[in-house]
């Protein structure tokens, strides 16, 4: 987190560090996939895709707009942006958010940076080493969103893990 002026907090992160059982590759079309991306998040958080065609089968580069339900309730729509950038370490590759709240609660975001990276074990298990980082403003409101933002991440890490072994099924 960094501080501003006055020592108000204006960044704050949420991270994981995970070894997924599954193979790198398997990892890597998990999160280039709406389908697993919803499942990750489910029960708490449902999305809808705003495109005129639905969620695409693989992410691409660029907007997506989606509504969001918290527990059944409306919070907003938001647009995730994908980026794939390139390769700065042999063996990563990452995934990035870089979407940005459109609507109600998700409005209150200034800042949205997620990324998620894919990468072998190091232990050389031929399981997966994730690792997930999300650096967010929400002006005034950063530090009381901080507890949400960390239990959610928590319960979709968790979720992440326990779909993991079924990650080798998705098309490649």
């Amino acid at each position: 987190m960094r501080s501003g002026t006055g020592g108000t907090l204006r960044l704050m992160r949420v991270m994981l560090k995970l070894i997924l059982d599954c193979e790198p590759e398997a990892a890597w079309r998990a999160i280039q996939s709406p389908t697993v991306f919803r499942e990750a998040s489910a029960p708490l958080l449902a999305f809808r895709s705003l495109e005129r065609n639905g969620f695409p089968a693989v992410w691409d580069e660029g907007q997506h707009p989606v509504e969001m339900k918290a527990l059944g309730i409306p919070i907003g729509t938001q647009s995730i942006g994908v980026e794939l950038p390139e390769r700065r370490h042999t063996g990563v590759q990452i995934l990035r958010d870089n979407g940005a709240g459109l609507t109600g609660l998700n409005s209150v975001f200034t800042k949205w940076d997620h990324r998620m990276a894919i990468a072998a074990d190091p232990a050389g298990t031929g399981k997966t080493l994730y690792r997930d980082r999300l650096v967010f403003e929400a002006g005034a409101l950063t530090a009381a969103m901080w507890p949400s933002l960390w239990a959610l991440w928590q319960f979709r890490g968790a979720r992440l893990t326990a779909l993991a072994p079924s990650f080798s099924d998705l098309p490649r």
